[in-house]
């Protein structure tokens, strides 16, 4: 060590700082990249089927669910439907605006394995108030 060292280590801390995966991540946005919403909250969809899920043990219920072919980028995702019989107010070819479920990591919630996504609208009318009978289903 030596007088001007400190540069040195400035400078290989910035070299090794790449080998940190997380700052890498972070640094070069990968994880908008390969997020199908692109890094945004919510996206509009169309619905191309709906589905059943079994939640994972302990419980044995079959989750309702439908799958979206998002409209910005093409991209198909798995949409939870929340809500008692709220499957009834979604059909084929309706279009849907889904937002992230709140898994921890961006991952799935609860005891849906693989769905990281939820319904919010059907046809711009929050599907809320569909299911608890305030409003009509918009057509389209």
């Amino acid at each position: 060590m030596g007088l001007k060292s400190a540069f040195k280590k400035v400078k290989d801390r910035k070299k090794f700082r790449w080998k940190d995966r997380g700052y890498k991540a972070h640094t070069l946005d990968l994880y908008a990249k390969s997020d199908p919403l692109g890094g945004a909250n919510q996206a509009k969809g169309i619905v191309l089927s709906k589905f059943q899920k079994e939640a994972k043990q302990p419980n044995s219920a079959m989750r309702k669910c439908c799958k979206v072919q998002l409209t910005k980028n093409g991209k198909t995702v798995g949409a939870f439907i929340p809500g008692n019989l709220a499957q009834k107010f979604i059909d084929e070819h309706d279009e849907v605006m889904i937002e992230r479920i709140g898994g921890k990591q961006g991952k799935s919630k609860g005891d849906i394995p693989g769905i990281r996504y939820k319904v919010i609208k059907v046809n711009d009318q929050p599907l809320h108030r569909l299911w608890l009978g305030q409003i009509q289903k918009g057509r389209r």
